[in-house]
């Protein structure tokens, strides 16, 4: 059996708060340990379900993901931790590093 056989999950759907941007901060990290877009799938779905996160995506293809989050609610510790945490099933292992951390409104441009 191939290790991504019975991997399916669904994609975690978090309305954009386009407001809470103008304030927002944004992290980008490298993340290792993905192997396939459901494995960047869950990786995303993590940093999603984490409040004060805005906005996630994951490029598997770069190993990077680019998060909008409150940094009122959210640390980049806590960003490195959530990518750990979505990976903890037994089966998948994901590590991450914050690489650059700088305002929301300068890193996206993000249509409603």
């Amino acid at each position: 059996m191939s290790e991504h056989e019975n991997c399916h999950v669904d994609a975690v759907e978090k309305p954009l708060d386009q407001d809470a941007l103008a304030t927002a901060q944004a992290a980008f990290l490298g993340v290792s340990g993905m192997g396939c877009p459901t494995c960047a799938t869950r990786v995303r779905n993590g940093l999603l379900s984490l409040g004060g996160v805005l906005y996630a995506d994951v490029y598997l293809q770069n190993s990077v993901a680019a998060v909008a989050y409150d940094p009122e609610q959210v640390t980049p510790d806590s960003l490195v931790t959530a990518v750990s945490q979505a990976g903890n099933d037994g089966r998948h292992h994901y590590q991450a590093q914050i690489l650059r951390t700088m305002a929301a409104s300068e890193a996206f441009t993000l249509a409603s």
